[in-house]
């Protein structure tokens, strides 16, 4: 296996069907099957995902491995142990729910000129319906992203100077962010690579798949508090004060409550219902206007804010740091 020039690293975690049009999509990748080799890690015991790689292997990738961590720890710590027991000089990292374009890695090999610290951001396609819904949007989102593991390359040798991934970011939300400023403060160049593209379908999430998803806030405090400059001019340049505005208006409407000022109360109520109303609209500006679509919008524009707050000074009470 000495011709291997890239590794491909995929974490997964018992999503059988999605791991196994990903590996279909590198099954039919125009570069040499000798000159890579795919390394799929679960995030923990996982004996579907390990049954697709055995039957990869059969119907056709030359060299495919499966390691497992023996406990969930989290897709960052699933990659490290991917990239340690990588063979290539170069290594490549997307998602189980990706499907690499026939040329990713062909691009990637053609674009690397042995440098030994570099690394790569390919282009990632997020197809969405007309108009798409409001997770869809979000999603899209990574279309923008300047650094995603949906899509990225790192030399091996440039992993082992930043120590890889912080496996302190237990889920799938800003581990990427983490490693693209580890990479920027070692002063290792980072590449844009167009040609290398990964197409990332949108998955079908549950109804009020958002409220669900603002746990991941935790990490922003995590990320923060070891990049609080970068943070701010990449990630985002400010506190979400109207969230914080939409909550003193319910907080004002019920101490308002307690001795009955009716005046305070239904000025508190106002502001509380004209916040929450714009934030509705936004959201549903740019996304689809059906009956069971905007019923959701309006449950979890209201959830949101609240929760939004709590996870952020939970994760700023977590890792000790002022974050607002």
């Amino acid at each position: 296996m000495k011709d291997i020039k890239i590794s491909v690293v995929i974490p997964t975690y018992k999503r059988p069907a999605l791991l196994k049009n990903c590996l279909k999509s590198l099954a039919n990748q125009t570069l040499q099957e000798q000159l890579f080799e795919i390394i799929v890690v679960s995030d923990g015991p996982d004996r579907e995902s390990e049954k697709v790689v055995s039957e990869s292997s059969i119907e056709g990738l030359q060299h495919i491995r499966f390691l497992s961590l023996p406990i969930k720890k989290g897709p960052a710590a699933a990659r490290n142990l991917g990239w340690k027991n990588a063979l290539g000089t170069i290594i490549a990292f997307t998602d189980d729910d990706c499907l690499p374009d026939i040329r990713w890695l062909q691009n990637i090999v053609a674009k690397y000129n042995g440098e030994k610290e570099i690394a790569f951001t390919g282009k990632v396609v997020v197809p969405v319906s007309a108009p798409p819904t409001d997770f869809e949007l979000n999603t899209k989102g990574l279309e923008k992203g300047e650094f995603v593991t949906a899509n990225c390359v790192v030399t091996k040798a440039a992993l082992q100077k930043i120590e890889g991934f912080d496996e302190a970011f237990e889920a799938a939300w800003r581990e990427d962010s983490d490693l693209h400023f580890k990479l920027i403060g070692h002063g290792i160049p980072i590449i844009k690579l167009e040609e290398a593209i990964v197409v990332h379908p949108v998955r079908k999430a549950p109804w009020g798949i958002s409220i669900k998803e603002q746990k991941k806030t935790i990490f922003n405090a995590l990320l923060y508090k070891k990049y609080p400059t970068l943070y701010r001019q990449r990630i985002k340049s400010g506190p979400s004060w109207r969230y914080y505005l939409i909550i003193q208006f319910f907080a004002l409407f019920v101490i308002a409550a307690i001795p009955g000022l009716k005046w305070m109360m239904l000025i508190a109520l106002l502001g509380w219902i004209l916040l929450t109303a714009e934030f509705t609209i936004k959201r549903l500006s740019s996304t689809r206007k059906t009956g069971s679509h905007i019923f959701e919008m309006i449950v979890t524009s209201v959830v949101i804010p609240f929760l939004s707050v709590y996870w952020t000074l939970y994760g700023g009470l977590k890792y000790r740091v002022l974050f607002f």
